[in-house]
């Protein structure tokens, strides 16, 4: 619920006349076998109506390993996990989220409709060309014929930024890969990622503040969308551009609305040191602001000079040598980090939070002594605060220039992991965190996989173990995750345009390894 985007949509929708726009979550563990033992469906928060009694259910996906949850959901409330079982009984299933702007296809059998970029202006014509059909031709009814069904999917064909998968059809060659992409009923072959060129007229503003969510009564403000920086590992950079930034009337305008809702308002962006106003507006007075990681530069480390009570701040140097961040395409310095954090340490935060990765393309062993090295001098510059190590392992994504590379073997990354924890581990005010690999080898089948990877979630309502599912779907996860492959081959996101260049993320990836 603190994710701005859901939140958008949600007011968003509610702000139409023709709409009604209610919340549905996946409940807790406990909470879900109650529900399977009591037959009772997933409701809505508002009106505690069954899900499947909506005429659309849309699912807000920003997370790759949330996707066994949409099957879990569907399970619970008796609603057939793919788009061809479900007859006129069953709610049209469209979804979004940042997930669905590089690759669906994993969930793209279970949905009717997919949302390929930002939703404000498609989704806005999606509704407006159904509206009529259903409204006309099913009244106040719960349900939306079969043939219904089928001139909305045919209709939003013609939608720029809306991807119907029932009428694409993927053939695969006897070695795996996909052989061939057909598309039928004069379905473009590719779909365009929508995006809105000015963000000043988004309509996306934050609508619900509770002490209930993650972001306790605060009001999320975006101020920018997409980075500038294109680090060769990071989807934001690439899938979500061009960067775009709010004008600072706009918003101020939306800071002043929020503190209606609140005195805490968080702000929104992925490199927000780089909004040219940004210390106009952490000065403003009254507001109690909180944000996001920061690019290791001094500009940083003033910014948190601005802002009142903070009590804790990430930097993400990524990789700890300079080589690996030429590698990566990181275009900061280690004089950059050092002197960032000083700073922010000297500044009075708490907790001083560093990002790196590990297993990244061309990692070696001084790699990771640097990144040792690195932390020991950071803790060395200031007696102030804890220094937390946040190490997570790397992931490719689509339509990065890492797409075509491979994850490293777990045993090598379990060893990275236990020689940094035991090597700091005696260090004052210096902590380790680290993700579980095994959760980031699932989180890349499901960023880089294909529609045959819907069995591998199936099965995953049957055993709690994504591995074991695997196999038992047939899934071979080393042809996905540990395979080299070619710049020839067709990967299953190839079909949306975003406006990049294959050729070009193959070039910096030739130029990455070559570093």
């Amino acid at each position: 619920m603190s994710n701005l985007g859901f939140n958008g949509i949600y007011g968003f929708l509610n702000k139409r006349n023709d709409v009604v726009c209610e919340r549905a979550f996946l409940p807790s563990d406990d909470d879900i076998q109650e529900h399977i033992r009591t037959k009772t469906p997933i409701f809505s928060l508002e009106s505690k109506t069954p899900i499947e009694r909506f005429q659309i259910i849309a699912f807000s996906l920003s997370f790759e390993n949330d996707y066994p949850n949409i099957l879990k959901i569907l399970n619970i409330s008796n609603i057939p996990f793919s788009s061809s079982e479900r007859n006129k009984y069953h709610p049209l299933l469209i979804a979004g989220g940042a997930c669905m702007f590089f690759n669906p296809e994993p969930v793209a059998n279970i949905f009717d409709i997919i949302f390929i970029g930002e939703v404000e202006e498609s989704l806005n014509e999606f509704i407006d060309s159904i509206s009529n059909s259903v409204t006309n031709e099913v009244n106040n009814s719960i349900l939306i014929q079969d043939d219904i069904k089928k001139r909305i999917k045919k209709t939003a064909l013609d939608i720029k930024g809306v991807y119907v998968p029932d009428f694409y059809e993927i053939k695969y060659a006897q070695n795996g890969l996909i052989a061939e992409r057909i598309s039928r009923d004069n379905a473009p072959a590719s779909v365009l990622k929508r995006y809105i060129k000015d963000i000043d007229q988004s309509q996306f503003s934050h609508t619900i503040v509770t002490s209930e969510t993650e972001f306790s009564d605060m009001s999320l403000v975006e101020i920018m969308r997409g980075c500038p920086w294109n680090c060769r590992f990071c989807v934001v950079g690439h899938a979500f551009n061009p960067p775009r930034r709010k004008s600072i009337h706009i918003v101020r305008e939306e800071i002043e609305k929020s503190l209606k809702l609140s005195d805490r308002v968080g702000l929104i962006g992925p490199s927000l040191s780089d909004y040219p106003q940004i210390e106009d507006i952490t000065n403003i007075n009254d507001v109690h602001f909180s944000i996001t990681s920061l690019r290791a530069t001094t500009k940083s480390a003033a910014i948190i000079n601005t802002i009142k009570n903070h009590k804790s701040i990430s930097i993400a140097p990524e990789a700890a040598t300079e080589r690996l961040r030429n590698v990566i395409n990181k275009k900061v310095t280690e004089t950059d980090i050092l002197e960032t954090a000083e700073l922010m340490l000297n500044s009075g935060i708490e907790h001083l939070r560093l990002y790196f990765m590990i297993g990244l393309p061309t990692e070696d062993a001084d790699d990771i002594a640097a990144i040792i090295k690195l932390a020991e001098r950071i803790r060395s510059l200031s007696n102030k605060g804890t220094v937390v190590l946040s190490i997570s392992t790397f992931v490719p994504k689509p339509f990065t220039p890492f797409q075509w590379h491979h994850m490293e073997p777990l045993e090598s990354l379990k060893h990275k992991l236990q020689f940094i924890k035991k090597s700091l581990s005696n260090i004052k005010n210096l902590k380790v965190f680290h993700d579980l690999p095994k959760y980031a080898y699932l989180q890349g089948l499901l960023a880089i996989g294909d529609r045959r990877i819907t069995e591998v979630l199936k099965m995953m309502l049957i055993i709690n173990n994504w591995q074991k599912a695997a196999l038992m779907a047939d899934i071979n996860i080393d042809f996905y995750l540990f395979r080299k492959k070619d710049y020839d081959e067709l990967l299953p996101w190839d079909f949306i345009d975003h406006g990049i260049s294959k050729k070009a993320l193959w070039d910096e990836y030739m130029k990455a390894i070559s570093e």
